[in-house]
């Protein structure tokens, strides 16, 4: 399994939703489970089913984000650089074509959101500017065309 990058904020919102789906989601479930056992004949019961499928989708969650968390590598954020683009910087890029400046938080693909300005180290506008400078400008392929952004700053987040 490839290593898991996340920033600290990325590892808690992971424990938050274990806890959540160890605990609430895994009681409401066996809710479930028990009424649909009060139905009769648990073997032409749809409802049983539906509630022993969505159990069994519980659990097979539940220990891929344990396994996640283990092999989790999460970042420490005083030893960020402002120096250069990584995994928990925030930069801020001119796509020189449009002249538009948006910034970016710069995290593992596992916390990767673009609704959110969550940039994968692993995407392909994230892997051209990592290890990259303020000033630089980086070519990008997209489906569109080639891509151009300048670093105008990098900080840590």
């Amino acid at each position: 399994m490839k290593e898991v990058i996340l920033t600290p904020e990325g590892y808690e919102k992971l424990k938050s939703e274990v806890e959540y789906l160890s605990s609430e989601k895994r009681r409401d479930v066996a809710e479930r489970i028990r009424i649909a056992r009060e139905f009769g004949d648990i073997m032409e019961n749809a409802e049983y089913d539906d509630a022993k499928n969505e159990q069994a989708m519980l659990e097979h969650r539940i220990a891929l984000l344990e396994q996640r968390m283990r092999d989790a590598r999460v970042i420490d954020t005083s030893e960020v650089s402002a120096d250069t683009v990584s995994v928990g910087t925030r930069v801020r890029l001119r796509d020189l074509e449009v002249s538009k400046t948006i910034e970016y938080q710069i995290v593992g693909s596992a916390e990767a959101n673009p609704a959110e300005n969550k940039l994968s180290n692993e995407s392909p506008v994230g892997r051209a500017i990592m290890g990259r400078k303020k000033g630089e400008t980086v070519s990008v392929a997209a489906p569109r065309g080639t891509l151009k952004f300048k670093i105008m700053q990098i900080k840590a987040a």
